[in-house]
């Protein structure tokens, strides 16, 4: 219990410097948001100062920034300079279709992942060398583009998918996220691949998974208990952190896509000088992967027995 509330104090004294930093980038960015907001309208300087004064933007950075974190603590991002509406239901109207990008992306990445270094490790040859370089080029490949290719490849060329939009209903969107999931899974598959099929070579050598096949214990059985049993705990960290950081590709995705989600709402909202929305997506995607990092850490000992004494230390 001890150790549990030690890393959610680690993880909220994170969160608190991660907010200093995310309001002080955004804020000592060079550029005025008044005069992004009024898009070349004039204004009489008392005009420009009154609407300073309405978004705080005249206030000292410190009186500002504990304004702001104020708001944070309560949920509340404040209103989108741009949109004129609160930060939260701008976020939130968007949360459902990157959610199921980013967990759709989740499942491609961790099942082929998997499964691919567990065929290529088990069976060793032609097939783990091809497992090495496609794990290579995918690690080595940005989300942008993958999602050129797969564009070029399956919708201009075979038209096997379409270009733009979310679709609506479960199945439809499942439909229309299945080339943006896999641009934006690539990467994730790639890292995935090359570290799993080494912890499972590791698990492969030791000498009672040697043991268990000398005495014809099945191949199957073999690879389920022994080999991903015993390596499930190093990679479920490194796989909760890679599903955490998939958040960071849906931007380059979802605009390449025409996916009206939060990586989208964050690129347009960049280009407006829309601080209070950027500042809000950021926290948020902190939060998210300060809150998995935390939960990881906190159930390793429970699932790997053995890191009981290595976090006890």
């Amino acid at each position: 219990m001890l150790i549990a509330a030690k890393k959610v104090g680690l993880g909220l004294l994170t969160l608190l410097v991660s907010s200093f930093i995310i309001f002080s980038a955004i804020r000592l960015v060079p550029g005025d948001p008044v005069l992004a907001l009024t898009a070349g309208r004039r204004l009489t300087p008392g005009q420009i100062e009154a609407l300073r004064g309405e978004y705080g933007l005249n206030e000292p950075f410190f009186t500002s920034y504990f304004h702001w974190l104020q708001g944070v603590i309560h949920l509340d991002f404040g209103e989108s300079l741009n949109f004129k509406t609160p930060v939260n239901e701008l976020i939130g109207a968007r949360m459902t279709v990157s959610g199921l990008l980013i967990a759709y992306a989740a499942v491609i990445s961790i099942v082929a992942g998997y499964g691919a270094a567990l065929i290529a490790a088990s069976r060793g040859g032609k097939t783990d060398k091809s497992l090495i370089i496609l794990s290579s080029i995918a690690t080595a490949t940005p989300p942008f583009v993958s999602a050129v290719v797969l564009l070029s490849v399956f919708v201009v060329m075979l038209g096997w998918f379409p270009a733009l939009g979310a679709g609506e209903g479960f199945g439809d969107r499942v439909y229309h996220l299945t080339l943006p999931a896999v641009a934006l899974a690539l990467s994730s598959f790639g890292v995935l691949a090359r570290l799993s099929r080494t912890s499972f070579l590791e698990q492969l050598s030791r000498e009672h998974v040697e043991v268990a096949t000398s005495r014809g214990v099945p191949r199957m059985t073999v690879l389920r208990k022994h080999v991903v049993r015993n390596s499930l705990g190093p990679l479920l960290t490194l796989t909760a952190m890679l599903v955490s950081t998939l958040f960071v590709g849906t931007a380059v995705v979802e605009t390449a896509f025409g996916i009206d989600g939060i990586g989208n709402l964050l690129v347009d909202s960049v280009g407006k000088r829309d601080m209070p929305v950027v500042q809000g997506i950021a926290f948020w995607s902190v939060f998210i992967f300060v809150v998995t990092s935390t939960l990881v850490e906190i159930a390793m000992p429970k699932i790997d027995p053995r890191l009981k004494n290595e976090v006890a230390a």
